[in-house]
């Protein structure tokens, strides 16, 4: 035994991988010509991006530990005490999951993240009930899975309302009204938008759908374990869960599907039969016990970090808004979650912001969209003119962001954003008191 625990000490040296390892650069810092972080600054960049991903809860990572070493059993093996245990450890997880939104635990199913659980909502739904109707609604600013999933369905014959939103990101909720159908199917509506923060009426819009007898689908990402969420209470048929984004691990997820009155879907893979026939596949103990750790404890702290990121909230948009004019804040600021900031900057290019912010890592909208060169999407479907939705920088403020970051952050933003602006003759123009509106440019 102690030979092999030197031939294991020994193996990274063997191989080279003793030392610390190289850190390599990413495709832009090699576009841009930039230097490593290591030949740069010794330390990291501050992590202003938690609408991305979030980091790992200490505490969800010590909970998932045991069934990463030693309680290995396959959950569905029901033979033996390893599947047993692991098969517990699942369901207590499956608990912790529906306590926080008010489910009961047979209505969580187990899904890879919350795009899986978006697709297999809508494709699911409208496929089961495809033959009665054939409608769906959602709207111009949900995730991008959702309005692919959407478009998906159109190449299948079904037909898609996308309901345009007001100014402040909210949509109407006569317009929803209005668009209802009697082969509507599904509604499809995020909670909070991953971009701007905006929270949509999820209450008033399910009861629209409840009383025309309409399933409700939302994505809730980005609000569950944020802000309350009760799903009878806001008669929700469906929800889709992410674990990354409530500080669990990566490559979880669930969505809530309502037992009564029933919803039916129609699963996307076929398989063992797992998770009520919904979505087979073997369940991964480890990462099911993350999500369900990491939803126990924002239950716990909901109220304690809502109060505290809006604190800080506060403190990084008066601060910046104080020190620079021009700054738009994109999306309602009443009906919003607070650590979803994002802000316009006229006349500065938002990539050449986000690259002078380089020791803080924000971004300049979705991850999932981010390398698209277009603007936000989001952006446009509010009315925010190119030149401002290209000036966009999105802040997001997590439960272990400290008060000295969001001052370091407000202070180089400060810095940069007076600099790239010196440099900018549209700036220059401006402070001349020309309205940029009124020229008419030449195209050579």
């Amino acid at each position: 035994m102690l030979l092999l625990l030197r031939r294991a000490a020994a193996l990274p040296r063997l191989r080279g991988l003793g030392g610390p390892p190289a850190r390599r650069l990413s495709g832009a810092a090699r576009r841009h010509g930039e230097k490593g972080l290591d030949e740069e600054s010794p330390l990291r960049p501050l992590y202003m991006d938690v609408q991305a991903t979030t980091p790992l809860d200490p505490r969800v990572l010590d909970s998932m530990l045991p069934y990463l070493m030693h309680s290995y059993g396959n959950p569905h093996s029901r033979t033996h005490a390893y599947g047993w245990e692991s098969e517990s450890a699942m369901e207590r997880a499956r608990q912790q999951v529906a306590s926080l939104i008010g489910a009961d635990p047979r209505e969580i199913i187990f899904t890879s993240g919350a795009t899986e659980s978006n697709n297999l909502a809508i494709k699911g739904v409208a496929r089961f009930y495809k033959s009665r109707k054939k409608h769906i609604i959602t709207t111009q600013t949900e995730h991008k899975c959702v309005l692919d999933s959407c478009r998906y369905l159109e190449a299948e014959g079904f037909r898609v309302t996308y309901l345009p939103v007001k100014e402040n990101g909210l949509i109407d909720l006569k317009e929803l009204e209005d668009a209802l159908q009697p082969d509507t199917s599904l509604v499809s509506i995020m909670t909070v938008n991953n971009e701007i923060g905006v929270k949509q009426p999820i209450r008033d819009i399910g009861q629209i759908c409840s009383s025309r007898k309409v399933f409700f689908h939302t994505d809730a990402a980005q609000a569950v374990g944020k802000i309350p969420m009760d799903v009878n209470d806001m008669k929700i048929d469906l929800m889709s869960i992410s674990g990354h984004k409530i500080y669990g691990p990566k490559g979880v997820g669930a969505i809530y599907i309502r037992r009564r009155p029933r919803v039916r879907l129609e699963p996307l893979q076929s398989g063992g039969g797992q998770e009520r026939g919904m979505r087979s596949g073997t369940v991964p103990t480890p990462l099911a016990v993350g999500l369900g750790a990491a939803c126990e404890v924002s239950q716990q702290e909901m109220e304690y970090d809502y109060k505290r990121i809006s604190v800080l909230a506060d403190r990084l948009v008066s601060k910046i808004m104080t020190e620079i004019p021009d700054v738009v804040l994109n999306g309602d600021p009443e009906h919003h979650y607070p650590g979803c900031i994002n802000l316009s900057f006229a006349y500065v290019e938002g990539e050449s912001l986000l690259m002078a912010l380089k020791d803080v890592a924000l971004s300049s909208g979705s991850a999932c969209t981010s390398a698209s060169l277009e603007p936000s999407y989001v952006l446009r479907a509010i009315g925010t003119d190119e030149d401002l939705a290209h000036s966009s920088i999105r802040f997001g403020i997590g439960r272990f962001t400290t008060e000295e970051e969001i001052d370091y952050t407000v202070q180089k933003c400060i810095q940069h954003v007076k600099r790239l602006r010196e440099m900018s003759p549209l700036w220059e123009m401006v402070q001349d008191g020309i309205d940029l509106k009124n020229i008419k440019w030449t195209q050579h």
